[in-house]
């Protein structure tokens, strides 16, 4: 495929003050004279920035590089994930097309970007919000079909999802990435069948899409504040101590140890109360338990087993009914961390 850059280029591109001092510290990875080698970082953060790769911000990283300019537009064009074109200022949706994502209906999802994104891929929307490729594996074939938007992978789609995703995010909304069928990761959708005493239960999202979640930088473009900036590889630039100075000077006093604070002791088990318990749920039929952010379809089914099938049930619990809940989950920590009893407060007079 011919990669040429666009035809219509703003006249400047300049890293906002904290990316700058970013793009900088990359260089400081490499002996001197080798800072070269930070392009590919560079240029990414320069996308992340304004979305697309234009011909002043190749330039711009060129010069910083003391590269010709040649060099840093070989990079560019090279490698596919750089966008030579203006993406959608909201996103750009990447679909992934290979194998295991064409096999689980990667092309009703490709329907769903041209019918409301776009006829061709790399073509703005009619409000210039949204823009859509087709790509080659994303390496998430666990979880076919997905797309990646922004950093973050969207997985397990059907089309009515990739839909609802598009109007979030118009709406100016970021849905939650990750799974999208109430699985954590990649386990089967039922739960754990094998390893189960090592279901960690930590966090509501799996690694990536917590991270995601609480930095909160999923599709935004990327300024430099997000996260603070660290640079352990950068060394102390002070000069070392002559073998003289050295051999004179004396050791400094080792430093205490701090002491180190006892866990917090379990609750006794007087402290624990059985919430109301039902044998089975009331004729009206169960709750769906899924709705109560943290809890998915292997925590629903452990509940069950304690009793507990409705929203109003889970409400009412106290603090002593929620430690005798916990004691009795692998997750422990998850009820408070994610408040169900508010969630199904809600929920409840909802229903």
């Amino acid at each position: 495929m011919l990669r040429r850059l666009y035809h219509d280029q703003p006249e400047t591109f300049a890293f906002t003050p904290d990316n700058q001092k970013w793009a900088e510290a990359q260089m400081k990875k490499f002996p001197e004279g080798r800072q070269a080698s930070a392009i590919i970082p560079i240029l990414w953060r320069a996308q992340e920035q304004e979305g697309w790769l234009s011909r002043p911000a190749i330039e711009h990283v060129a010069a910083m590089l003391d590269l010709a300019y040649i060099r840093a537009l070989e990079v560019a064009s090279f490698y596919f994930m750089f966008q030579l074109q203006p993406v959608g200022s909201v996103a750009h949706i990447q679909v992934c097309g290979t194998l295991s994502c064409m096999i689980c209906g990667a092309e009703d999802l490709i329907g769903i970007c041209k019918d409301k994104i776009a006829d061709k891929p790399h073509a703005l929307s009619a409000d210039g919000k949204f823009s859509w490729e087709e790509v080659e594996c994303l390496g998430s074939c666990a979880n076919a079909p997905m797309v990646q938007i922004g950093k973050d992978y969207y997985e397990d789609l059907t089309t009515e999802r990739l839909a609802e995703i598009i109007d979030e995010l118009a709406a100016g909304r970021v849905p939650a990435p990750g799974p999208q069928n109430g699985r954590y990761a990649a386990e089967p959708l039922k739960g754990l069948t094998s390893l189960k005493d090592y279901e960690s239960g930590k966090a509501q999202y799996n690694a990536s899409a917590q991270l995601a979640t609480d930095i909160g930088d999923t599709v935004k473009r990327i300024d430099g504040t997000e996260v603070p900036l660290l640079t352990p590889w950068v060394k102390d630039t002070k000069a070392a101590p002559s073998p003289k100075a050295k051999a004179t000077t004396p050791k400094p006093k080792a430093a205490k140890p701090k002491p180190v604070k006892p866990a917090p002791k379990p609750a006794a088990s007087g402290a624990e109360k059985q919430p109301e318990v039902l044998s089975a749920p009331r004729a009206s039929g169960a709750d769906d338990l899924k709705k109560i952010s943290g809890v998915g379809p292997k925590l629903e089914g452990v509940l069950n087993d304690l009793g507990f099938y409705h929203f109003d049930q889970i409400a009412k619990w106290t603090a002593d009914e929620i430690a005798w809940v916990d004691s009795r989950l692998k997750f422990k920590g998850r009820i408070e961390r994610d408040d169900w009893m508010a969630q199904a407060a809600k929920l409840a007079k909802a229903k």
